[in-house]
């Protein structure tokens, strides 16, 4: 099955939704704005007065460690190292771009795991474990029918 992995405000993440929906492919959308509130990192919903997400089975919360490593490993497959992955998949245009533009490539690994809202392009899609991309990629998209 097809994974989604961005945030609904993002346009390219409905762009990617609504190509996959005009054809039909069943997608699975994982939201990525919801871990940080339930990875309590910072403090927990509760402390917030925040309501408790519902996750049904089609729409689960956050990129998980297996996930976020098969879809770096499939990234780096085709661009050739994980060092090019890394950079492919690192949003440059972000405003916390500084805080791992400078980084080596094992610290930005755990740096872009850690804050894959801010960090990390969307959409990132994932077909199975060997296929994924980063940002709109309709060409490619075609071949996973």
């Amino acid at each position: 099955m097809i994974q989604i992995f961005g945030t609904l405000k993002n346009f390219d993440v409905k762009t990617a939704q609504r190509w996959f929906a005009e054809r039909r492919i069943p997608v699975q959308f994982v939201e990525l704005k919801e871990k940080e509130i339930r990875s309590g990192k910072a403090r927990s919903a509760k402390s917030f007065d925040l309501p408790v997400c519902q996750v049904s089975d089609n729409h689960k919360s956050g990129m998980s460690r297996g996930e976020f490593d098969s879809v770096v490993d499939a990234i780096a497959r085709e661009k050739g190292s994980l060092a090019d992955a890394i950079e492919e998949m690192i949003d440059k245009k972000s405003r916390d771009y500084a805080s791992i533009a400078y980084l080596d490539d094992s610290e930005k690994v755990d740096k872009l795991f850690e804050n894959q809202l801010k960090l990390m392009k969307q959409p990132v899609c994932r077909n199975g474990k060997n296929a994924a991309t980063v940002g709109l990629a309709q060409k490619i998209w075609e071949t996973w029918k």
